[in-house]
């Protein structure tokens, strides 16, 4: 059991981290800091957090746990703010979805105290945000990646993974570069797909129209692009050289389907078709067994 989470940012992911925790009795009491007063405040109400910290810095005062639950382009100015309490002996984490920058980050302001530093991915979340929204369940059954590197310590390195798996969580290790790679495959570009296409439909005249047409399929291709702007913006622009890696890679798939369509060669339309929709069929979400 830990002693004292630090939260640093108390919205959907810290939040529930918070209470994923105090359900499963990891952690005696929480501290947490937002950005925003009325969200720390409303975070007590809820009894996401037991106190409020005036300041990233006390929130992490007396912590042998910390959480950084901030926007990814947050990060380096919040290392910054709780560098002077950090020890060897605290684990700290973070939920952000690119790794690379977050770690160049740690290495620049923590230095020696990098040890500390698990950089963390739990593979959750919803389009809904907010400590309003936040749920103890949010985590249980998900993956979380942790992205060491070579200076992270061993003790924190498993404190991290026991902690994870704790609250329902399959834990797998990757490097950095690796995690950036994957993940803008397959959330990074899908994401900047379903923005794209709705721009795209409410771009055209008769787009609210086509709209209110759509069905389940267009749905749940597009649910996502409801998610938030400022926190998007920040994980495609943080991860700009994977994103528009995958997104050439996807195009060139496009343009062989759109050949195949003006060409009208039905024979190789379908075996593309066939060819998506059987590896799709066969696709499960991973039970996190560890990265190779």
């Amino acid at each position: 059991m830990f002693e004292q989470l630090g939260l640093i940012g108390c919205g959907l992911m810290g939040g529930s981290f918070a209470l994923a925790l105090k359900r499963s009795r990891l952690v005696k009491r929480v501290v947490g800091y937002s950005k925003s007063p009325s969200t720390t405040d409303r975070a007590r109400q809820l009894g996401v957090i037991d106190v409020e910290a005036p300041s990233a810095l006390l929130a992490v005062s007396g912590a042998d746990i910390v959480l950084l639950a901030v926007p990814v382009a947050a990060t380096e100015a919040t290392f910054k703010a709780i560098r002077h309490l950090v020890t060897p002996n605290m684990l700290i984490m973070d939920v952000g979805s690119t790794k690379r920058d977050v770690v160049d980050a740690a290495r620049r302001v923590l230095r020696d105290h990098v040890g500390s530093f698990v950089p963390a991915h739990p593979v959750a979340g919803r389009e809904v945000a907010g400590v309003d929204n936040a749920d103890p369940d949010l985590y249980a059954g998900k993956q979380v990646i942790l992205t060491p590197i070579e200076r992270t310590r061993t003790v924190q390195l498993e404190q991290a993974a026991e902690v994870w798996k704790a609250i329902g969580c399959h834990v797998t290790s990757m490097s950095p570069e690796a995690h950036d790679a994957a993940f803008a495959a397959v959330s990074h570009v899908p994401h900047l797909l379903a923005f794209a296409l709705i721009n795209a439909i409410i771009g055209q005249p008769q787009g609210k129209e086509f709209l209110s047409l759509a069905g389940p399929g267009f749905r749940d291709f597009t649910r996502i692009a409801a998610s938030e702007p400022n926190v998007w913006r920040d994980i495609l622009l943080a991860n700009r050289e994977e994103v528009l890696a995958q997104s050439k890679v996807f195009q060139r798939a496009l343009h062989a389907l759109e050949h195949t369509i003006a060409s009208g060669n039905a024979e190789a339309l379908e075996n593309l078709i066939a060819q998506a929709s059987h590896n799709r069929a066969h696709w499960r979400i991973s039970s996190g067994k560890p990265h190779k």
